[in-house]
């Protein structure tokens, strides 16, 4: 290594002297203490952003009778409370947000009010939907199933339910003391019940 190389030539090192001195902590806020106030604790609700510097044992006692909310009503607590769960940003209920005031500028009648127009008849007399018994098609296997069941295959779902239990009751082996005589019909009805639900029709 080289010692007159140009490298080291730019090298400067600061001595102890210049070196940068740390700043001293301020003195505690409590009154009558001496030691360094080295931890930070809120003046209050009024004073934001602003701080008391405390040692250690003094920071511990403020913080213990610190209380954001003292001199407030219960009524301004409760609603600062309800305001925080949304971060005190305004809020509006959902569904309705400009709903009336968009009506009143058009000039038109706001949905909820009065009976709509129903164009194409969807709606009865008291602006109930019509409930039309629509019922898919009947294919043989549910036809099958309705037989199995007892029941004519234009049965309401309600029926169809009514005569699976029914059945169920009468065929148990349970219901029968113990014969297991019944147990083929009853595994046929159980078939039956699960194709017609599973077909919607009941």
């Amino acid at each position: 290594m080289k010692l007159d190389s140009k490298y080291f030539d730019g090298i400067r090192v600061k001595g102890k002297s210049s070196a940068r001195a740390k700043p001293k902590a301020p003195v505690c806020a409590w009154d009558g203490c001496e030691e360094a106030g080295v931890y930070k604790a809120p003046m209050g609700r009024d004073y934001e952003g602003q701080y008391l510097n405390f040692c250690v044992d003094h920071v511990r006692q403020y913080n213990k009778s610190y209380n954001y909310f003292s001199g407030l009503s219960d009524d301004v607590i409760q609603t600062y409370l309800k305001d925080a769960m949304t971060g005190h940003r305004p809020t509006w209920s959902m569904g309705r947000n400009g709903s009336a005031q968009s009506s009143e500028r058009s000039g038109r009648r706001p949905t909820g009010a009065g009976r709509p127009r129903d164009p194409f008849g969807l709606f009865g007399e008291e602006g109930e939907p019509r409930r039309e018994a629509r019922r898919p098609k009947v294919r043989p296997l549910e036809k099958k199933a309705f037989e199995t069941l007892g029941l004519e295959p234009n049965a309401s779902g309600e029926a169809i339910r009514r005569r699976y239990k029914d059945l169920v009751k009468q065929l148990h082996p349970d219901a029968n003391g113990g014969d297991r005589g019944t147990e083929d019909r009853l595994r046929e009805v159980i078939q039956a019940y699960k194709l017609l639900k599973q077909s919607g029709l009941c």
